[in-house]
């Protein structure tokens, strides 16, 4: 089994912002993420720690200005806490093994799968192609994943 795990390696190839969205719990713009239009195949990993979070397949548009799934690929990758900042209360979400701060889930999502919304900025990701899945190790992951 693959593991995942910061490295200073890792953190010092990140860009400004990635550093400060997964660093420092930043947000990127609304509508500015790299990932926002994507609509091609594969997964969403955590961009410092490579471990996988999101499924294409999960992934639908709600308006809302950052990627939106409806659920982890792999929850035990995923881990939820409270965060009462900005004056309201929200569930942040983190990588588990990285510590990254991707985003915030609500549960304002589809309702017929599962109702949840993760909210994740994409600044926090690097997506991995279906065509690249089994060459870059998630192979594993290939059936979660929509044909091409």
């Amino acid at each position: 089994m693959k593991t995942y795990q910061k490295t200073a390696d890792a953190i010092a190839k990140l860009s400004p912002e990635q550093y400060h969205v997964t660093q420092e719990n930043g947000t990127e713009r609304p509508g500015s993420g790299e990932y926002l239009g994507n609509k091609e195949p594969g997964i969403y990993v955590d961009i410092v720690t490579g471990e996988p979070l999101f499924a294409s397949t999960e992934k639908y548009e709600s308006g809302c200005g950052w990627p939106s799934f409806t659920k982890p690929i792999e929850p035990a990758h995923v881990t939820e806490l409270r965060d009462a900042t900005l004056g309201m209360v929200r569930t942040e979400v983190r990588s588990a093994h990285g510590d990254s701060h991707l985003g915030h889930v609500f549960p304002d999502g589809p309702k017929d799968r599962g109702g949840l919304r993760y909210c994740i900025n994409s600044a926090a990701l690097r997506f991995v192609h279906r065509d690249d899945m089994q060459a870059e190790g998630y192979g594993d992951y290939i059936n979660q994943v929509e044909d091409i």
